[in-house]
């Protein structure tokens, strides 16, 4: 057997070399994929994640909020003095007070309006007197009539202007520009020469607003 091997042994390389060379390709390919297949698997969960951080980033940012403060009268569990915030309207000064009373008027409740800093919401009992609920706003610029104040549009200033229904920034700030560079609004009619304020929106603010 051993002669054999000798007499044979340069056969014998020449094939192991040749098996080799032919699965040399296969075993390389292979492995590549094997290598290639890593760096995907990771690319995919890297991804993941990147996107994870992206929707938790808006999160991160938080909301600047300028305090203010509203009184709160009438048929509520706990009538007082709330802070509020920018945005905040009616129903969510009620819920700060702890909700209404079982002689509340909700028919007279404006819920939906938007509160303002040094604002007085009265909210009326059924078959009582009083100003509707959301139509006190007490400032410096406000003017006396009766029982309510109505909001001047010649020194209110933009946060009382909001508090008006329909009122929001922008169009607080023509008010105020228009007072600043026309003068003095003559009437309460001189309110639709603002853009934006036609006469559907006007009829709201009618009985609320003054130029004394």
């Amino acid at each position: 057997m051993t002669d054999w091997l000798k007499e044979h042994k340069v056969y014998l390389l020449a094939a192991a070399l040749l098996a080799a060379v032919l699965l040399y390709p296969y075993l390389f390919n292979s492995e590549e994929e094997e290598v290639r297949d890593l760096p995907e698997e990771w690319s995919v969960e890297t991804k993941d994640e990147g996107k994870a951080q992206a929707k938790e980033k808006p999160g991160q940012e938080n909301e600047v909020s300028v305090p203010m403060m509203a009184d709160i009268k009438g048929a509520v569990k706990k009538p007082g003095v709330y802070d509020v915030h920018q945005g905040e309207r009616v129903i969510d000064l009620i819920e700060k007070a702890g909700g209404l009373t079982n002689k509340a008027d909700t028919a007279s409740i404006n819920f939906a309006m938007k509160i303002g800093d040094e604002m007085a919401i009265y909210i009326p009992e059924k078959g009582g007197q009083g100003p509707p609920a959301g139509q006190i706003p007490v400032s410096g610029g406000g003017e006396s009539t009766g029982s309510s104040q109505k909001v001047n549009l010649n020194s209110a200033s933009a946060s009382e202007l909001e508090t008006l229904p329909g009122i929001g920034p922008s169009k607080s700030a023509a008010i105020i520009e228009f007072r600043e560079t026309s003068g003095a609004f003559k009437t309460v009619d001189d309110l639709k020469l603002i853009s934006g304020i036609g006469d559907k929106t006007f009829e709201k603010l009618r009985e609320l607003i003054t130029v004394k």
